[in-house]
């Protein structure tokens, strides 16, 4: 049953008036229909009028009061520096600042260490309640005829949306920061870009508005040769975190005509640090299907190839994740056997290095028929062999025998060795008895094949 005082914000407002309409009316119905009705009924009937008059009356109250403040100049010192409207908890800054509590608690939280007015470095954060202000307001208030509860914010419907346009000014103003052509400019608000979309959605949506808002991100790395390495790799870790956000801004970065270039760019001179999120960021644009071909196209393999081939362990993941996911592209396979991937894979697999990660790309790239004859040339059979015989993982021996049998039905050269590991090892039968589903039908079909071929006689 609703209740009184329950009624704290319109659209909650809005919600419970309709709620208690409804169940007037039943009440109303039951009281008309049936002889039998009791006294509950009625008392129920009469709280929830009660309550539907205190509901309405507030809505009154509230709108008089708004419409009064918006008639009434506010004096400025009552009104805080980020939102630009009156205050309802004065709070005093390090700086010496005053500001709504509520705006400038999220600037803080949003790793902001300076004062937004002055821009003095803070020496700590501590929020110091402005008790003279608040005083001054409450009265000017009362003599206004304005109810000071919770009417301080004319335009706020929820903290939310207020949040949300004190979150549109700092964007804004950032973004002016950025695209200037003051070096100093550029390199903090891009750093608090990066900061503020790694840790609040807000920022990441505020992206995805525009694509405008994305080419004055990127714009001071459009312009000269040698882009400065902290600018560069705050403005690649930003369009990371924005690309996270949802589809819609994936879209949105990945079409952006600067962006791609940008990326390719990052990952031949970049620093470790940028070069790995920028593998990041293509491994997140990649993620959405209609991107991996536009992304491909772009000639953005090979640098992701040779920076594999580096071997960096602070990028190699990355790498390998991006590369991965834009083959499951089928036309992005081709590309990648053109640009060195099978040499570069089958080097680093057979020394041991991130197995895991790299056999899993080998497996969708042998479906080209390049890859298996380089493969071949690298001496790949044996390695895949010791794979499948001695490793733990069993989605490793899954990928190495479906290379295997990639290449045994594709290179007739090979079935000797694949044979000798057979009646050494009994490795391919012990497959197709305890690996996975698919490894099994792949070793089942190698071994058909060599009992065709080679007159072998095993137990299935």
């Amino acid at each position: 049953m609703a209740k009184t005082g329950v009624f704290d914000s319109d659209p909650t407002a809005i919600a419970k008036a309709k709620e208690l309409k409804r169940e007037m009316k039943k009440l109303l119905i039951k009281i008309e229909d049936e002889d039998d009705f009791g006294v509950q009924t009625i008392d129920q009937l009469q709280e929830d009028l009660s309550a539907l008059r205190e509901a309405t009356m507030r809505k009154m109250a509230k709108s008089s009061s708004l419409e009064m403040l918006e008639t009434v100049s506010c004096p400025e010192e009552f009104r805080c520096p980020l939102s630009n409207e009156l205050m309802r908890d004065p709070v005093v800054l390090a700086s010496g600042q005053t500001y709504d509590k509520l705006f400038i608690q999220k600037w803080l939280s949003s790793g902001n260490r300076t004062c937004p007015k002055t821009q003095q470095v803070l020496p700590h954060t501590a929020l110091t309640p402005n008790l003279l202000i608040r005083e001054m307001i409450s009265r000017w208030c009362k003599k206004i005829g304005l109810e000071t509860k919770n009417q301080y914010h004319p335009n706020l419907v929820n903290e939310e949306e207020a949040v949300t346009r004190s979150d549109r000014e700092i964007f804004n103003s950032l973004l002016c920061k950025v695209s200037s052509s003051n070096l100093q400019d550029q390199k903090s608000a891009a750093k608090e870009l990066r900061l503020l979309t790694k840790k609040g959605t807000e920022f990441r949506a505020l992206f995805g508005e525009s694509p405008d808002e994305i080419t004055r991100l990127v714009n001071p790395l459009l312009h000269g040769s040698n882009p400065d390495e902290k600018l560069q790799e705050d403005v690649v870790t930003t369009l990371l975190n924005i690309s996270i956000h949802d589809d819609s801004n994936k879209k949105l970065v990945c079409e952006n005509p600067c962006v791609i270039p940008l990326l390719i760019d990052a990952l031949r001179r970049g620093t470790v640090a940028t070069r790995s999120n920028a593998a990041a960021a293509i491994f997140t644009l990649s993620a959405l299907d209609s991107n991996k071909v536009h992304i491909g196209k772009s000639g953005i393999l090979k640098p992701l190839i040779d920076l594999l081939e580096e071997g960096n362990p602070l990028a190699i993941k990355d790498v390998a994740a991006a590369i991965f996911t834009l083959c499951i592209a089928h036309e992005n396979r081709s590309r990648a056997v053109r640009d060195g991937a099978v040499r570069v894979l089958g080097k680093k697999i057979s020394n041991g290095q991130y197995v895991d990660e790299l056999l899993a790309i080998l497996a969708m790239l042998v479906t080209h028929w390049k890859a298996v004859e380089e493969l071949g040339e690298l001496g790949g059979v044996s390695w895949l062999l010791k794979i499948t015989r001695e490793s733990e993982c069993k989605r490793n021996k899954e990928n190495a025998i479906v290379i295997l049998h990639t290449i045994c039905f594709s290179d007739r050269t090979k079935w000797k060795e694949i044979k000798e590991e057979e009646n050494a090892h009994g490795t391919i039968t012990k497959l197709s008895r305890e690996g996975t589903s698919r490894a099994q039908r792949k070793a089942n079909g190698i071994l058909d094949r060599l009992r065709k071929a080679m007159n072998l006689t095993h137990t299935a």
